[in-house]
Formats: C-alpha cells, structure tokens, sequence
C-alpha cells in the first residue's frame, strides 16, 4: 500500500476526483508541452456528467491559463475508456496536435496517467489487508498507529499536524460563514445556525449531535463554497473525520499531539480501502466516500477512546457495511445536497459504530476485510446512473418534481 499521505491532502472543493484530480493532472500536461498554443481536454463518464456542478472545467482552465483551450464534455464514451473518471489531452502548435495524455482520477484527488508506471518506491507498506497488518502488530508487539510510523517513519507526525490544523480551520471557517453556496439550487449555508441555535430544554443527546453536525455541515459547505479543506478521504466527504474527532477532543481535553494518532490509524483505514476496493464516488457510488469517511472516522474514535486492534477493526467494519449500496447521486451535479447532511450523519454513526464495537467485537461474524471487498463487488454491480452522474436517485426525483 501506498503512504497514507495520499489520503490526506489539503486542498479546495468541491470535488477531490472532479477538482484536485482534475487540476494535477493539468499541471503535469501543461508543463510537459510548454510550447502549445491552444489545449483540448475530453471528459469522459462521471466527469462529463456532473463536471459543470462540481467545477471541472473551471479548475481547467485556471489551470492552463492563459492558453486558450477547449473543454469537451463527451456524452459519449469510447469503448477503451475504462474509468469513469477519464480525462483526454491534447495539445496544439500551429493547429496541429503535439503532444496526448489520458489521465484518470481516482478518487480521493490521486491521479493515474495512462501507460506510465507509477514510482517503485510508492509502496511502502508490504501489508495489504487489515489481517495481515493485524498478523504484524501482533508479531512486533505495535498498536495501529505505531504500525504507521514503523512503515512511515518519524515524519510522519509533522504531516498529520499539519492536517489536523487545517482540518480544525474548516471547521472553524465554516462556523462563521454565512449567506448561500453557489449554483442554482440557492442551498442556505447551515452551520453556524445549527452551532449557535441552543434550545433552554436542550438535553446532552441532542446537544452532541447539534455539535458533531455543525461542525460536519461547516466543513462540507466550506467544500461546497470552493474553500480549502482536507479530502479524508475525498472532498466529498470530508467533514466526517473533523467534526467527530474534534467534538472528542474537546470533550475529552486531548491535546492536539494526543490527536495525531487518532488520525494516522483513519488513515491506515481509508488506505486499506482504498488499495483493496475504491473511494471515488464515480466508481463505487458514495458507500465509497462517505462509507469509507465513516469507518475511517469509528476506528479513529475508537482507537483514541483505548479500545483494543480487534474492537478498533469492528468499529471500522461496523461503519463501512452499514453503508453498503449507498448512492452517489447528487442534485445538478453539486456537492451540496444529499452530500452536506450525509456528512453530518456519519459523524454521528462513526460514533455509534465505535461504541457498539467496545460491547460486541467479542461476537463479530464479519470481518473489516469482508465488508471491503463487499463494498467493492457492490459497487462495480451499481448501475451507471448511481454512480457520481446525477442521472438517478435523489437526483433524477428532483429533476421530474421540478417539471
């Protein structure tokens, strides 16, 4: 498995795999071909479908500016296009074509050049399932976030400072913004009402779950509204992790040192996943993001509330099947609604997940590494219009109420 830096990245929404995928491998193209006169990029599948909604073109052309080019969404997809997240360019001088690259984001803002190979250093951990982590740990005597730094080595603690800072700045950002997210759905930005908003007869209960869903709706409409955030681990999802793991710290009065473990085991999480199934959206639907933010965020609570490796893998597989089948399917092509609440909701069942864990791991039937390969097998079953093109579900029933 690759670094878990690769599922942490600071960036601006909306969309890790329609944006800062995007952007990447925009910047690579434009700097192999520095004498082209004009650019054609194609978008292909989930990218032609929902790329106007979620700022494809736009990031595009900031990107290759102030070369002139072209962005065409392809309603059709030509038969070698494997992913749904493809991306053509072409590059002109003097009218005719010098120089081609496909590129393929996915998910979680990582990119894939098309007949390149990718750096053999980039894996650098020999383990592939959570078992064979588990093996390990066992073998070394290593809890999870030991087991990173062991592959990672020390540095990677200035890393994830570095991202827990910027994930408790979204959230700080987004509980004092104010106003409506762009686009037409004229979507009324939540969080700071929700924060602020305490009822005289208000109990504990409702109070967490206010709380925890402020912060995920700040977060998220910080995404929504193009303003920088952490993909953790996709844009799409990313207010889960900040709003469960920061209302813990305070409730707990960890420092932020003592949060940093919290994070790197998140991170092993989302890389197992990733590695072994998918996050993007557009390939498995959102069991893939916000499924994979939820158990990401349970094994971090669980692993910061002292639970034991087998109760922290529960929690993980607790919040990752209970996602199982979810669609991707966001009105106009917007990552703003079902999108913003799912992220609230998950904050709140990564909690649930890691308190069922510390009762019941002792009578698990399933496995973390299960309900992985499950949620895979499910998604590539999905039918197309679930998956990230805003052609079905929630997307299409508000398209016909419209009429």
């Amino acid at each position: 498995m690759k670094s878990i830096r690769e599922i942490y990245k600071v960036g601006k929404g909306p969309s890790s795999s329609h944006t800062i995928g995007p952007e990447q491998a925009a910047g690579i193209f434009r700097d192999e071909n520095p004498d082209a006169d004009a650019f054609q990029v194609k978008l292909y599948g989930s990218l032609c479908k929902t790329g106007k909604g979620h700022g494809t073109d736009r990031v595009l052309h900031e990107v290759l500016s102030p070369v002139p080019t072209e962005v065409v969404f392809c309603q059709e997809t030509p038969s070698d296009v494997e992913h749904p997240n493809t991306l053509d360019f072409t590059a002109y001088q003097n009218g005719a074509a010098c120089g081609t690259m496909r590129a393929v984001s996915v998910g979680g803002g990582d990119i894939r050049i098309v007949g390149r190979e990718e750096p053999e250093d980039s894996e650098i951990y020999p383990e592939n399932t959570f078992a064979e982590v588990e093996q390990f740990c066992r073998f070394r005597n290593l809890n999870l976030a030991e087991y990173v730094e062991f592959n990672e080595g020390s540095g990677i603690w200035d890393f994830l400072e570095t991202i827990w800072r910027a994930m408790k700045q979204s959230v700080q950002d987004g509980l004092h913004a104010e106003g409506f997210l762009p686009g037409p759905l004229q979507v009324e930005r939540k969080a700071k009402m929700l924060y602020e908003h305490v009822e005289p007869t208000e109990v504990p209960q409702v109070r967490e779950c206010r709380i925890i869903s402020s912060y995920a709706y700040a977060v998220s409409e910080q995404n929504a509204d193009c303003g920088t955030i952490v993909t953790a681990p996709t844009c799409g999802s990313c207010g889960v992790i900040p709003a469960a793991l920061l209302y813990m710290q305070q409730q707990r009065n960890f420092t932020d040192e003592q949060m940093l473990p919290g994070l790197a085991v998140a991170g092993l999480i989302g890389n197992l996943i990733k590695h072994n199934a998918s996050i993007s959206g557009a390939e498995c639907g959102c069991q893939a993001e916000i499924g994979s933010a939820c158990s990401m965020a349970a094994a971090a609570l669980a692993f910061l509330f002292g639970l034991k490796t087998d109760q922290i893998q529960y929690a993980a597989e607790i919040a990752l099947e209970h996602h199982l089948g979810l669609t991707c399917d966001p009105i106009c092509g917007m990552v703003q609604v079902p999108c913003i609440e799912r992220n609230a909701v998950a904050a709140m069942r990564a909690m649930n997940a890691c308190n069922l864990a510390y009762f019941l791991a002792d009578t698990q039937r399933i496995s973390f590494d299960i309900v992985v390969r499950t949620m895979y097998e499910t998604g590539i079953s999905m039918n197309q219009r679930f998956r990230e093109t805003a052609e079905g579900g929630l997307a299409k029933m508000f398209e016909r109420r419209r009429r």
